[in-house]
């Protein structure tokens, strides 16, 4: 996709084409597709009703669509962070091909969104709500990213069932993400204890990175590894324990989405 795709405002002009069009073709869904797209104005006014909507039980009085909306009001990057989500899902999932089934149906995406008011939420001191949101988010997509993590923009969580993202983790921008992975800590120490993700890595189904160790950018964690020590930027890493089974000559391994290297290390 070219680059005007990363615009709000240009998203927000395709997503509603595309909703439209579903609308006319399958009726049965257009109260889906009015509450969540076609009633609202923006893209932002639009995901904050998904976001409110897909985090709430009915049984429960909590106000969490005016909060998601004030968040998303005075914090201008969150919309453009979640532009950023939706067209990545778009250009390296081969199982999508519109924003409006990313945005609708994924929960890779919908869970990556609400992680991202919950951190700000914890940024402003109310954590509470934000643990409140990660507790709806690990119920209902099985996602459990702590509210204090940080993740970059362009991020891609395929699948996302069983991710794990501990409380000092960070993940810098455009990193794909399978099914399964944990970056957790090792023990109870305090500070820095979670693994750092370099940008454009690919962390492979069920891949385990543990303590406060460095994934150097362009790198691809192998599924079902356990990486214990930091894995230099370019390399492939995998096995149990995982070792490092050379460079990668892609530069950027998490749009390829290629898990079989084997004609690609150098």
């Amino acid at each position: 996709m070219k680059e005007k795709h990363h615009h709000p405002g240009f998203t927000w002009d395709v997503l509603r084409e595309e909703a439209l069009e579903v609308s006319r073709g399958e009726p049965a869904l257009r109260n889906l597709l009015d509450a969540q797209v076609l009633n609202h104005p923006d893209f932002k006014h639009a995901l904050a009703a998904l976001l409110a909507g897909s985090c709430i039980f009915a049984q429960e009085d909590i106000p969490l669509h005016r909060s998601i909306l004030e968040v998303l009001e005075k914090d201008p990057t969150m919309v453009e962070y979640a532009v950023c989500d939706l067209v990545a899902v778009v250009e390296k999932d081969p199982a999508s091909d519109t924003f409006l089934e990313v945005f609708l149906f994924f929960k890779g995406y919908h869970s990556l969104e609400l992680y991202r008011i919950s951190h700000n939420l914890w940024l402003q001191g109310r954590r509470y709500l934000a643990y409140y949101i990660q507790s709806r988010v690990s119920q209902l997509y099985g996602v459990d990213i702590h509210p204090a993590a940080r993740i970059g923009k362009g991020t891609f969580i395929d699948h996302a069932t069983g991710l794990v993202v501990g409380e000092t983790a960070l993940i810098e921008d455009n990193v794909s993400i399978l099914h399964g992975v944990t970056l957790g800590g090792t023990g109870k120490q305090s500070g820095k204890r979670h693994p750092t993700i370099g940008k454009n890595c690919l962390l492979g189904a069920h891949a385990t990175v543990l303590g406060n160790i460095m994934v150097g950018e362009g790198s691809v964690i192998g599924a079902g590894s356990v990486v214990l020590h930091s894995v230099p930027a370019h390399s492939l890493a995998a096995g149990v324990p995982a070792v490092n089974k050379g460079h990668i000559s892609i530069a950027e391994p998490s749009n390829s989405m290629d898990q079989i290297f084997d004609d690609y290390i150098i």
